[in-house]
């Protein structure tokens, strides 16, 4: 069954068939707020919050749509609602030490898995999610819903309210821009 077919079972009383909603979306659904929020745990929690919003909201689900348009403008919305709630917690870099009661450093480990690992892995891939941090919002959200979410251009374009050739013209843009951006790794 398509994802149309499962709200249409869940509303007729086949609450179970939710579950399979759940299955298909979870990951990319999770992925998607991570690259928003920063932090996979506040992702996993905001995806059972978007879960559990679309479930108790599922009557109002407007079947013309895709499902999938749905689903991710409820977590857009709930992803910028947790940002704007959330404040940055300060905490100091100093200790104190337990015998002579004076401020330490902590030392923290290396992130470094060794001289020869992955390190240069590792490096572009910190390069390539601070270039998209670097973007413009328009750009950025659209990025993230297309490479981290998966969705189509369609879905972009319905869950964004803009034409199809705004949506495609701004990933080209964005990409560009990225390209722009890494252009130091991508010599290498």
């Amino acid at each position: 069954m398509n994802d149309e077919q499962l709200v249409a079972a869940v509303l007729a009383g086949r609450q179970d068939d939710f579950g399979e909603l759940v299955r298909r979306y979870q990951g990319r659904l999770v992925n998607y707020l991570f690259r928003i929020v920063h932090n996979t745990e506040e992702a996993h929690d905001l995806a059972q919050e978007v879960f559990f919003k679309v479930y108790l909201a599922l009557d109002s689900f407007d079947p013309r749509y895709r499902f999938s348009t749905w689903l991710f403008r409820v977590a857009q919305n709930a992803a910028i609602d947790f940002l704007r709630k959330r404040r940055l917690k300060v905490v100091s870099i100093n200790r104190l030490d337990g015998e002579t009661g004076e401020p330490q450093e902590w030392e923290l480990p290396s992130p470094d898995r060794g001289p020869y690992g992955d390190l240069r892995n590792t490096e572009r891939g910190g390069a390539i999610e601070g270039a998209i941090e670097e973007l413009p919002w328009e750009y950025r959200e659209l990025i993230l819903m297309r490479h981290y979410g998966e969705l189509s251009y369609d879905d972009i374009a319905s869950l964004k309210e803009m034409p199809l050739g705004t949506v495609k013209n701004k990933l080209f843009r964005g990409r560009q821009m990225l390209k722009q951006k890494l252009s130091d790794y991508l010599t290498d």
